[in-house]
């Protein structure tokens, strides 16, 4: 079974993640993104609720050769279960911008106003993606945020609404490495 739209989504939460450093002043360390989804058409839903099954009834090895995968990339499941951990450079605090890894996307700041930032973004990878959204910082250890994301699921074009949270959890990232870029 393909997962690539849900691949899409997180890295849209990875970008908008990276867009936050350096636009207020944040604080270096480990931070917890929690995004809850929720699909027009409800393909994405069921989709994800497959995609947790799948993980929970993987033998207890190969769940930690995901996990171990996911770690080299910056990225760890943090305690609850639709929230990711990422380590941030005292560098990265300071970027205006980190572009991405993969350079299939693209993204914008196109306002900014006292604590608020409104972005867009459209990614080329398979399936293509578009769309914009809403940062609110509440200071540097944490933020909200609002996205949509119009994409295709299974062959339907589907718009996909994303709420965020940031929070700063710690100094210290432990063993989780920083987000390759």
């Amino acid at each position: 079974m393909k997962f690539q739209p849900i691949h899409t989504l997180l890295l849209c939460a990875v970008l908008s993640s990276q867009l936050l450093q350096g636009a207020t002043s944040i604080r270096p360390g480990l931070w917890e993104h929690t995004v809850s989804i929720k699909s027009q058409n409800g393909q994405m839903n069921d989709m994800m609720g497959q995609m947790n099954q799948q993980i929970a009834s993987l033998p207890p090895e190969q769940r930690k050769m995901m996990e171990e995968m996911m770690a080299a990339q910056g990225v760890s499941k943090a305690p609850q279960g639709n929230a990711i951990r990422m380590c941030i450079t005292k560098e990265e605090a300071q970027k205006d911008f980190v572009p991405p890894a993969e350079g299939q996307c693209k993204q914008q700041v196109t306002r900014r106003s006292g604590n608020t930032m409104q972005i867009k973004f459209s990614c080329a990878g398979n399936p293509p993606s578009s769309g914009e959204g809403t940062y609110t910082f509440i200071n540097d250890k944490s933020y909200t945020g609002n996205m949509t994301v119009r994409t295709t699921v299974q062959g339907h074009a589907d718009v996909i609404e994303m709420k965020q949270t940031g929070k700063w959890v710690s100094d210290s990232c432990g063993n989780l490495k920083p987000v390759k870029h």
